[in-house]
């Protein structure tokens, strides 16, 4: 047995001395264009830089991000095969959906956590609230009276609003759309009264003067908006609610492999290079170790489980 492990060790540390000798997939599970194929390539192109291999992205959407981290699940566990994972892939699917044919505390292993992008929360120009603890009167004073939008059933955006319904004791009807582009459009013209998301698709419409910033789901103020409050310090302490990326793995890839990548990954996210370029999404560049990763999927399991079951939320 002691030659057996002492062979897998030596197989381990050598695979880890030549790790990467080929380019190295890394499987995108949505289309191309959002926040996560900016984080994504943000972070290859530097990662390259240190590993001296190419670093090749799949974008692989629909499903919810589903079909990709199924893909990612079944590859080979040998660090060739990576995945950016999110918010709604690893906190809030496990619990939106009754079944899914993989685990994502069993199925994966989490190398570092990239990036956060704080949700800010609007409203259109003609409701009369110029912020969230106003908004909540007039939603208290007429139940029901407000619309919400959604970019689909089960998108963080709709998350954040039923974790914002919850904590204030508001009601709210949710209009779910199919992408953030056709509930903007909506909510622009005023056929909806409010909704949240990422502040790139938001802002330009605020500058415009059809939206009004209520809010911002960050712990501390935005550089961009520094005019707009947080949801906490309106009277809703510890309210969070931002979308985050990071990298995962195939389980049982080797741990030397696992600490490699992670070195690499959170150098990458702290660089330069990547922090400017996240200044215009107001993403803020985090860069973890695996075991940090971990620990904060399962405080983010934790939190949105409660969310979901309380606001009765299921998508199958």
């Amino acid at each position: 047995m002691r030659i057996f492990l002492l062979a897998i060790f030596f197989a381990f540390n050598v695979q880890a001395q030549t790790y990467p000798n080929k380019p190295v997939r890394l499987v995108v599970p949505f289309a191309p264009g959002g926040s996560s194929t900016i984080v994504a390539r943000s972070v290859a192109s530097e990662m390259e830089k240190a590993l001296g291999q190419s670093i090749v992205i799949e974008n692989k959407g629909g499903g919810g991000g589903n079909p990709a981290m199924q893909d990612v699940a079944r590859a080979d566990p040998d660090g060739y095969t990576l995945l950016i994972t999110h918010i709604g892939s690893l906190a809030l699917n496990p619990y939106l959906y009754s079944s899914l044919p993989f685990d994502v505390n069993r199925d994966f292993v989490h190398i570092s956590l990239l990036a956060k992008v704080p949700n800010i929360f609007v409203v259109h120009e003609s409701v009369p609230a110029k912020d969230a603890r106003e908004f909540v009167a007039l939603a208290k004073k007429e139940p029901g009276k407000y619309y919400y939008g959604s970019a689909g059933n089960g998108s963080a955006g709709h998350l954040a609003m039923e974790y914002f319904k919850l904590v204030s004791g508001i009601e709210l009807q949710h209009v779910p759309y199919k992408g953030t582009g056709p509930n903007l459009v909506d909510l622009v013209a005023g056929r909806t009264h409010a909704t949240s998301a990422g502040t790139p698709p938001l802002m330009p419409h605020v500058k415009a003067g059809k939206l009004r910033v209520i809010g911002v789901g960050a712990p501390k103020r935005l550089a961009t908006i520094p005019e707009a409050p947080t949801i906490a310090e309106q009277g809703f302490a510890g309210f969070e609610t931002s979308q985050w990326y990071g990298l995962s793995a195939p389980a049982k890839t080797p741990d030397a492999v696992v600490k490699r990548l992670a070195l690499e990954a959170a150098k990458a996210a702290k660089s330069p290079a990547v922090v400017e370029r996240y200044k215009a999404d107001d993403a803020e560049a985090i860069g973890s170790t695996p075991q940090e990763y971990a620990e904060f999927v399962a405080r983010e399991q934790a939190r949105w489980k409660d969310v979901i079951q309380r606001a009765n939320i299921k998508i199958d």
